[in-house]
């Protein structure tokens, strides 16, 4: 039968994702990886081979075969669908082209508070961004329940940065100039891709989403000082705003903040609306617990580079993590994305060692 529209979709078999963020009692530990539709897999390679990167963005049915790919290998218990964070600069009016070897670059990056004129204030987001919605409805049929699907956003500091800096960067030297120089258009940007965000956030629940992560990558470019005035009132805005929305609607929909080297941040990261903080490896799991005293999820941790390690270290790695988390509240994910010379198999014994170890914890309690 055809791919039906926004609804009657398949009933969910596996929830101990939702679960988990909500704090609730599972089985087992849910995991999934961050980029887990990735370069390290030959048929995700294979898939992208000659293609315009963001024209495999705009295609829906790319979109849903290369966010079900990792699902055929490993048993996740989520999916992400696969996009950019940088279609919402796009939306705005920015032209945004992956350069081979470079990365993401806006060949007009913004310069100067004027530039700003030139972006679109009022976006239409089924018209601009509906190809990611038609993605995200695409494959949540064809994900035939198996498990939930997540929908994401950049946050407004990270995709200011790259729409300032033109790209990627060590410093963000551009971006922050804005913030010492140019504070009041530094929040005027901020708010207009807040306003945006909410509406993009809303679209992916309609079209299907069932869990959303708010990406704040570049956090750790910030001070603590910084990273109050220009990044967290916009994330709790962003989290107030879209849960206010869904509840007139009656939905219930677990949202997630990575914010990025931001463990400064962590006590007021727990108090911003969010069901579930992610964390990178830096983070010490039991002071991750203590610090967030219990009112949140979290997910994270593992070094991506710990995959890397043999087969049977992978295991030990995994075990200590979620002694450290502990079982409840708890989803399992990397503390960042994998990388493209990652060994699959390797994936595949981390996702692994997380069932196993979780499922033993959870029985002996």
């Amino acid at each position: 039968k055809g791919q039906g529209g926004p609804k009657d979709f398949p009933q969910l078999q596996n929830d101990t994702f939702l679960r988990a963020a909500r704090g609730e009692e599972t089985e087992h530990v849910p995991v999934w990886c961050m980029r887990q539709a990735g370069r390290y897999l030959p048929e995700f390679r294979e898939s992208r081979a000659g293609k315009d990167f963001f024209e495999t963005c705009r295609s829906p049915e790319a979109c849903c075969e290369l966010t079900l790919q990792p699902l055929r290998r490993f048993p996740f218990d989520a999916a992400i669908i696969f996009s950019d964070i940088l279609v919402v600069p796009q939306a705005m009016g920015m032209d945004v082209q992956m350069v081979a070897g470079k990365g993401p670059t806006f060949p007009e990056p913004l310069k100067e508070p004027e530039d700003l004129q030139r972006l679109q204030v009022k976006v239409d987001v089924d018209k601009q961004l509906g190809y990611v919605f038609k993605a995200i409805t695409l494959t949540r049929h064809k994900l035939e329940g198996k498990v939930p699907l997540i929908g994401f956003t950049g946050a407004p500091w990270t995709l200011m940065s790259y729409m300032i800096e033109g790209g990627g960067s060590t410093t963000h030297s551009k971006a922050k100039r804005w913030l010492y120089r140019h504070p009041e258009a530094s929040h005027m940007l901020l708010r207009m891709l807040t306003d945006v965000i909410v509406e993009y956030l809303l679209g992916q629940v309609t079209a299907g989403a069932q869990a959303l992560q708010v990406f704040e990558s570049h956090a750790g470019i910030l001070g603590p000082v910084e990273f109050k005035e220009f990044s967290l009132p916009y994330l709790r805005d962003i989290a107030r705003r879209v849960k206010d929305k869904l509840k007139e609607e009656g939905k219930d929909v677990p949202m997630i903040v990575f914010a990025k080297d931001a463990h400064y941040a962590l006590e007021d990261l727990s108090q911003s609306h969010y069901e579930v903080v992610g964390l990178d490896w830096t983070i010490d799991p039991q002071s991750a617990r203590e610090r967030t005293g219990g009112k949140v999820s979290l997910q994270g941790n593992m070094d991506p580079c710990a995959l890397y390690a043999p087969k049977e270290r992978i295991s030990g790695i995994v075990k200590k993590m979620l002694e450290g988390f502990g079982t409840r509240g708890y989803i399992a994910n990397l503390g960042h994305g994998l990388y493209p010379d990652m060994d699959p198999e390797n994936v595949g014994a981390f996702v692994e060692a997380v069932h196993q170890y979780s499922t033993q914890m959870i029985k002996q309690m």
